[in-house]
């Protein structure tokens, strides 16, 4: 069977904004990706540095926005996870938040686990920051990851949704798994997203934005 060779500048790739490439039996073999494909828009490195902020890039390109996290490692021992958003392109931050936190816990020990609610980690109705992981362990080899959805963050009708989970190492040796949900409480356009640390800096670790294809 004879083979046909094409120049490599012969391909139109160009998609629609805000769309991805997918595979199909066309006579080109692709297509426009369905919705759901993750676009990736920004990555923040942290090294040394207060705070991981996205000032760019969310808008109304795409109605869902997902931040991942890579092991995040705080400079300072006991310390605790946290973002919020903005409504002025990250001028400020203190959204009125509400929302809720449980988490399970096991021991290295594998004396002591739990599944509970944390009153003490949730917000109602506050402009503070929201607390994912509290008592973060700075060993050099420990740290917390996970993901955050945003949800609509550009819409100017309803409250802005956010639902997130992370995985992190305890101060005292614990694997906790952290379930953080609820809404920033505004008709208004969130358009920045700030994390850190409630004390101390982010040591090091990778925060990746991508949008979801509509």
């Amino acid at each position: 069977m004879a083979l046909t060779k094409f120049n490599f500048n012969s391909f139109d790739l160009t998609t629609a904004a805000s769309t991805g490439i997918a595979f199909n039996a066309s006579a080109n073999g692709l297509t426009t990706a369905e919705g759901g494909a993750l676009n990736l828009i920004t990555t923040n490195t942290s090294s040394g540095v207060s705070s991981s902020d996205f000032t760019s890039g969310i808008d109304s390109t795409y109605n869902t926005y997902l931040f991942k996290f890579f092991n995040m490692h705080p400079a300072t021992n006991n310390t605790d996870f946290q973002f919020q958003g903005s409504i002025n392109g990250g001028s400020s931050y203190g959204v009125t938040i509400t929302s809720t936190n449980f988490n399970a816990y096991h021991n290295e020990a594998d004396s002591q686990t739990n599944l509970a609610y944390q009153s003490g980690d949730d917000l109602s109705q506050s402009t503070n920051f929201q607390e994912t992981q509290p008592n973060l362990s700075a060993d050099s080899d420990h740290g917390i990851s996970g993901f955050l959805y945003l949800f609509n963050p550009s819409g100017t009708t309803f409250v802005k949704h956010f639902v997130s989970r992370f995985s992190s190492v305890h101060e005292a040796d614990y694997a906790f798994d952290i379930y953080v949900a609820g809404y920033f409480n505004t008709t208004s356009a969130v358009n920045a997203m700030q994390f850190k640390m409630a004390s101390g800096n982010i040591d090091s670790g990778v925060i990746k934005m991508y949008g979801l294809s509509k």
